[in-house]
């Protein structure tokens, strides 16, 4: 007959220190196969491989003057547009239209020099700056102070006029 595990003072139930054993062997051995490994493969890239050539942001590839010709192109042509735009008008509009339409930068003038005109008046209008009065014997000092520094450790006098 076994006698049952009788725990000896000052340590762990010998169940519980089995227990204990088994979760630390566990935690080992999952470290032990969760380690991380590496693999570098040393063989070299192919130059050219059977992936088709994908289009590549901004402009296409071409010399700095092409370029350049491109820019001039896109800004003459986006000048050009006001001009066609208004002998096209001239062309399709009746002279009453036109003259309503040329007619609104001057009334638009009139009501930016109005509205000047009552910034101005509003500015007028400001409160004026605080004058203060003084009442009674006033000193203003106006000498001038003269100083001379002079040597490697810098001393200062300041001499007053007598």
């Amino acid at each position: 007959m076994q006698l049952p595990e009788q725990p000896v003072a000052g340590q762990p139930h010998p169940t519980i220190r089995r227990n204990a054993d088994q979760l630390v062997a566990a935690v080992d051995e999952a470290l032990l196969a969760s380690q991380a490994t590496s693999y570098r493969d040393t063989t070299p890239l192919p130059t050219v491989g059977p992936t088709p050539p994908v289009p590549q942001p901004g402009p296409p590839p071409m010399s700095q003057w092409a370029i350049d010709a491109s820019g001039v192109l896109k800004a003459v042509s986006v000048a050009s547009l006001p001009i066609g735009g208004a002998l096209w008008i001239v062309g399709q509009v009746q002279p009453w239209a036109l003259g309503i339409i040329f007619g609104s930068p001057a009334v638009a003038a009139l009501a930016v020099a109005r509205l000047v005109a009552k910034v101005k008046d509003a500015n007028q209008n400001a409160p004026q700056p605080v004058t203060n009065h003084f009442h009674g014997t006033v000193h203003h000092d106006t000498r001038t102070v003269t100083s001379t520094t002079r040597g490697v450790i810098a001393n200062t006098r300041n001499q007053l006029p007598h």
